[in-house]
């Protein structure tokens, strides 16, 4: 996580949101190819039946994969988040606590 402090200004949010988007591409091509993803997934037969905590985990992979397809595929700390939330469900032991 970056120790930089929130943006205050007008200036301040376009350079950040400049500095996105050049990491993680487009929001709106982003946004098409995340909820794409999402759609495949609620499609499958685990889905409804898997607790909340995987779904989740899925659902912020997925919008992960989307940065790196419509941003910066050499970002590591997508690649780093997405090892994060593959490991939630066990961390917290697959919902049955």
């Amino acid at each position: 996580m970056s120790s930089k402090p929130k943006p205050n200004t007008h200036a301040e949010i376009k350079e950040l949101l400049n500095e996105r988007n050049n990491t993680h591409g487009a929001f709106t091509e982003n946004a098409r190819i995340s909820q794409g993803i999402k759609r495949v997934m609620e499609t499958s037969v685990n889905w409804r039946i898997m607790p909340d905590i995987h779904r989740e985990s899925l659902e912020y992979i997925a919008g992960k994969i989307g940065r790196i397809l419509s941003g910066q595929y050499d970002y590591d700390d997508s690649w780093d988040d997405i090892g994060g939330f593959a490991g939630l469900p066990k961390k917290f032991n697959h919902g049955k606590d």
